[in-house]
């Protein structure tokens, strides 16, 4: 019999439909990423970018943690502000899925660079590690690009505690795969210190473009 229980019935029904979105999208465009690395390292160059139990490594360190707690993301201050959605509205409307597959593209493209950056200078398990390391630290970081469309800054880098730890976990296997003897049964190399370095700067270029983006307003909040 009261009527505030229907707002917060619909807030926090907004708010579900919003964090699905945005683990769909997250998923999606991480995958898609992985696709393209393989796809066109096969199709351009005949090698294999990455192994089986690499391709597994980086689904177990992406696709779970970061998007079971991106999924847990608080409901945004204003989402009882916005319009009401069309019923016949998609899940990936108003650019939403035209922009997953950019970010998919981007993801792949840069580790591409990296395999072959990795692989003229190293040997392929030298380009394999590398499109390893860039490929699984850039979907860590994009669970923070996709909390929201506004900048990562203003809604608060450490505000999901839970994605925190998830990511915190995700990077520290990433790092044990790499810098312990566990990297023979990957099939990866120990590389120079700078082809480490080339990765990160690789690997941040997407976090640095979606803000870039959201500065410009090219990501709008649409939701």
């Amino acid at each position: 019999d009261n009527f505030a229980t229907i707002v917060d019935a619909v807030r926090e029904g907004r708010g579900i439909y919003a964090n699905i979105k945005k683990v769909v999208g997250f998923l999606l465009g991480t995958n898609i990423g992985e696709v393209i690395l393989v796809f066109f390292a096969m199709l351009l160059w005949h090698k294999t970018p990455l192994l089986s139990m690499q391709l597994l490594m980086i689904n177990l360190v992406t696709d779970s943690l970061p998007a079971i707690a991106l999924g847990m993301e608080d409901v945004d201050k204003d989402i009882m502000t916005r319009k009401p959605k069309p019923k016949n509205e998609g899940l990936f409307a108003n650019g939403f899925g035209v922009r997953i597959i950019l970010q998919g593209f981007m993801f792949g493209i840069l580790s591409l660079a990296a395999f072959k950056i990795g692989e003229t200078n190293l040997g392929l398990q030298g380009g394999q590690t590398m499109a390893f390391f860039v490929l699984a630290m850039s979907q860590v970081l994009q669970s923070f690009n996709m909390r929201s469309d506004r900048s990562l800054f203003k809604t608060g880098i450490f505000t999901n505690k839970t994605l925190n730890k998830a990511v915190l976990v995700s990077i520290a296997l990433v790092l044990i795969v790499l810098f312990t003897p566990v990297r023979v049964i990957f099939g990866l190399a120990t590389l120079p210190a700078t082809y480490y370095l080339i990765s990160v700067g690789l690997f941040l270029i997407p976090t640095v473009i979606m803000e870039v983006s959201k500065a410009l307003g090219l990501i709008k909040h649409n939701d």
